[in-house]
């Protein structure tokens, strides 16, 4: 498989984050596509109001080799055969994949690029549940199991997208929301009386680069992980290959701004979740100010203007408790902080 190549970037643009509000694919594509056109990057939309097997985490395992899940009362939990619950999923998947295809074969000219997201091993691990009610997290075997899973069904996955949109460039986005915790050992028993030992960074990165690398194999041409902010390994997510780190910009220390610049100065892409969307009611704020959320600290650590064509920008959450149409102003808004942040750098 031919596989196209990513170009250099040369100015900013916008992208969200996955998930999306409501229940309808159709809608969510359609609104998607036409907000984040070329030069933007729309994404397959995570519809978690649809229920079981359209949530992040569920969605995810659906794509696991020779590892099935089904759904208990604590959770998502790996089971020795598949039931309906995994078929749930898969199904919402293709039918999501299926109607991709279609609105962009309606289209007169379809969006370069394409993004669809992943939940990353470690927070799989942290989600999943192993027979005896246990996160998987808390064996090694069981989480080395699981990366390798992930790593061997994301061939498929990518070449079901790529065939839905021909000729589009996939970017791939790793979510590790749970990765503080499971690096610092916070993350609670079945029990809760206790909690389960830290994951080791050099594990980690392993885990990463696996999946990683079997997504540049199955045709990725941008692969990110994205993580919270508060004690966000981005040491360990360079070391593992990642094109880039996704990461809210509101509470970054001076440090963080510190490595982020390190890292877009060797050639790496920051995804800043620059739009604060924390509360979905709140009116967004100014374009002019979410631009100089990032142009201020990039100024102070000697960044140029011309540097902002690495960039994308995105809101600091998922859009899932927003309506469509304040997710649909989102967009708009995002594109506009874009715009905004390629003035600066044509100066």
């Amino acid at each position: 498989m031919a596989v196209p190549t990513r170009s250099q970037p040369d100015e900013v643009t916008a992208t969200a984050l996955g998930t999306w509000p409501g229940e309808d694919p159709v809608e969510a594509a359609r609104i998607i596509r036409g907000e984040l056109g070329s030069p933007h990057l729309p994404f397959l939309a995570e519809l978690p109001d649809r229920g079981v097997g359209s949530d992040a985490l569920g969605r995810t395992a659906s794509l696991l080799v020779d590892l099935s899940v089904d759904v208990q009362p604590h959770g998502w939990r790996i089971v020795d055969r598949p039931g309906k619950d995994l078929k749930r999923a898969r199904s919402a998947l293709s039918t999501d994949i299926n109607i991709l295809a279609d609105v962009i074969g309606a289209e007169d000219t379809p969006a370069t690029d394409l993004k669809v997201q992943l939940r990353g091993p470690l927070s799989l691990a942290a989600g999943l549940h192993l027979h005896n009610g246990e996160r998987a997290l808390i064996d090694y075997g069981a989480r080395r199991d699981l990366a390798a899973s992930l790593a061997a069904g994301a061939g498929s996955y990518l070449s079901r997208v790529a065939a839905a949109a021909p000729g589009a460039r996939i970017v791939v986005q790793i979510d590790e929301p749970e990765i503080a915790s499971v690096l610092a050992g916070t993350i609670p028993t079945s029990s809760g009386y206790r909690t389960l030992r830290s994951v080791p960074g050099q594990e980690a990165t392993d885990s990463w680069q696996l999946v990683i690398d079997a997504l540049r194999e199955a045709g990725a041409v941008e692969v990110v992980v994205c993580v919270p902010e508060v004690e966000a390994p981005f040491d360990r997510i360079l070391a593992a290959g990642a094109d880039g780190i996704a990461v809210p910009l509101r509470a970054l220390t001076s440090r963080q701004w510190e490595q982020l610049a390190g890292a877009v100065e060797s050639g790496k892409r920051l995804w800043a979740g620059a739009l604060d969307v924390s509360s979905p009611a709140a009116a967004l704020p100014r374009v002019a100010d979410v631009v100089e959320t990032v142009w201020r600290p990039w100024r102070q650590l000697g960044l140029t203007a011309a540097t902002l064509g690495g960039l994308r920008v995105t809101p600091s959450d998922g859009l899932a408790r927003h309506s469509p149409s304040s997710a649909t102003a989102v967009l708009t808004r995002l594109t506009q902080v874009a715009d905004g942040l390629n003035q600066l750098a044509l100066g």
